[in-house]
């Protein structure tokens, strides 16, 4: 390593929330100059999976992660660094504690049944069966668990209590999906387990997550000179073997059309984001359906699986890329003009919006909900746009009201569906609306099951410059699916590159607590 971080350079493939807070934590903990790093990023705009946009027609958003102040220990260490771009002398983490201390979540209407009625959830509704078959997952060893899918532990009755509706979408999890990550999510947010019918420990930030977490963060990295390189997609990182590692010694990218080499110094080092569970994902809108992209369209993979072949430290992205029938679903943002439909969704959940959460349709065929956020929901939004989001996790199958698959609706025949649910009349409610539907082919690719080793280390045992910074990288006992995720891998990386001896923050182990099993082990029992 040089001597010093003011003679390194650092290059980070991606311009995902995983690359920017790398970037952050090494030019605030390692001490090197922003205009030594430059991200690479194959869109026009930074982000990644963490998007929000307004379009000709309306706004849109793939998707929206839950956050918590119990858990996100990096997520929150880094952004009390990051200036807010809305309120003078705060940072990003007063500002959301600030937020979630006047709008406090606890939702009225977590599920709705088939007959349009609210749910009143008093009991998760377990049976004894349920309960023996939750506590031998929740317990089993991750060698134990290995490739295992959740099915393979818990009955096919296990899926209809009130549990697995509220935690399922929660969480966006699937019956055949990994039985580890699962178990992770289990004692990672057990302390949620006794709320989850409120969402009382779900924290928000005032506007979607791009504007809010995205936009402040990297305005703060431009400000230290940090170099942006967008509509850039790496195509080759060119591996040597120095004294038995690896290193990265020319990065290769097309940038508009134009193919370019930059050469890499051993001391260097480059972060490579490493697979991407919104590539292929496809837009729709009122009068068209998502278009149905395949692996053959995807992009976010390829480098990936250049790297991975013939070299197992450097992980199997196969395990998570190979079934899109079981990786993917669709989710659908709509933009109205006046407030009919939160007017009338306040009177029927009972929450105004902002404070209610997620609004699961249990007995949906494609297992739909939605979710009023506090508006507005976008930076410079006006005040007479409202603007909300929904998902199904189950796009394959025929609607309960419209007579074919999600995956093969506009925008308008969506929104009918979520009116059959809620006995809404569609000409009063969204005949003006824009829905724009969304469909992501590899949304829960990380939740695939995989061994062990698929994943990548954050810098393998044999890499000396390279370091693997994404959603399908190995953090033990942490959770995929999170902006915490990326973030702490991010930290990890970069201490460990540059040898930076500060500790990272410890992964909060709630479920160690006396008071949060009991409380657990009651809500099990109602």
């Amino acid at each position: 390593m040089k001597n010093n971080s003011n003679e390194i350079k650092a290059y980070c493939v991606g311009g995902g929330i995983g690359s920017l807070a790398a970037a952050a934590f090494m030019i605030r903990d390692g001490g090197m100059p922003g205009g030594n790093i430059t991200i690479y990023e194959a869109l026009p705009l930074l982000g990644g999976s963490l998007d929000g946009a307004k379009t000709t027609k309306g706004y849109s958003l793939r998707g929206g992660r839950m956050l918590t102040t119990d858990n996100y220990e990096c997520t929150w260490g880094l952004f009390k660094s990051i200036p807010s771009l809305t309120r003078p002398g705060k940072t990003v983490f007063d500002e959301t504690v600030e937020f979630n201390e006047g709008i406090k979540a606890h939702s009225k209407a977590r599920l709705v049944d088939g007959n349009r009625a609210i749910v009143h959830v008093t009991s998760m509704g377990f049976s004894m069966n349920d309960r023996i078959e939750l506590l031998k997952l929740a317990e089993a060893s991750e060698e134990k668990l290995g490739t295992s899918r959740i099915t393979d532990w818990l009955s096919p009755e296990f899926f209809k209590n009130n549990f697995w509706y509220m935690w399922a979408t929660t969480f966006a999890f699937q019956p055949w999906h990994s039985a580890v990550e699962f178990k992770r999510y289990l004692h990672r947010f057990m302390k949620e387990f006794s709320r989850i019918e409120t969402l009382a420990g779900v924290k928000r930030t005032i506007y979607n997550q791009y504007d809010s977490l995205v936009r402040p963060l990297s305005a703060w990295l431009e400000a230290q000179g940090v170099k942006f390189e967008t509509n850039c997609t790496v195509t080759d990182l060119e591996l040597k073997t120095v004294n038995g590692k690896f290193v990265v010694s020319q990065i290769s990218y097309n940038q508009s059309g134009k193919n370019e080499t930059v050469s890499v110094g051993e001391d260097d080092l480059v972060i490579f984001q490493n697979g991407s569970m919104t590539d292929a994902s496809s837009l729709g809108s009122m009068t068209t359906a998502p278009k149905q992209l395949t692996k053959a369209d995807s992009g976010g993979w390829s480098l990936w699986e250049k790297l991975a072949k013939g070299r197992p430290e450097f992980g199997n992205p196969g395990v998570f890329n190979s079934s899109i029938p079981e990786s993917y679903w669709e989710s659908f943002t709509v933009t109205l003009k006046d407030t009919t439909f939160f007017d009338q969704m306040e009177v029927f959940s009972g929450n105004k919006a902002g404070t209610g959460g997620l609004v699961t349709f249990k007995d949906s065929n494609w297992f739909m909900s939605v979710v009023l956020a506090h508006q507005p929901h976008f930076m410079n939004q006006p005040d007479d746009v409202r603007v909300f989001w929904g998902y199904a996790l189950h796009p394959d199958r025929v609607g309960n009201f419209i007579g074919k698959s999600m995956s093969e609706c506009n925008g308008e025949e969506i929104l009918r569906e979520l009116c059959g649910h809620l006995n809404f009349d569609f000409d009063i409610m969204f005949s003006k609306a824009t829905c724009i539907p969304c469909r992501m082919p590899y949304i829960t690719s990380m939740f695939m099951p995989r061994a062990h080793d698929d994943r990548p280390l954050p810098v393998p045992n044999n890499s000396k410059n390279l370091a693997f910074v994404s959603q399908f990288v190995e953090i033990p006992e942490d959770v995929v699916f999170t902006v915490e995720y990326s973030v702490r891998v991010a930290q990890m990386a970069v201490y460990e590159l540059l040898n930076i001896e500060k500790e990272i923050p410890a992964i909060l182990h709630h479920d160690k607590s006396i008071k949060v099993n009991l409380d657990a082990v009651i809500k099990a029992f109602r």
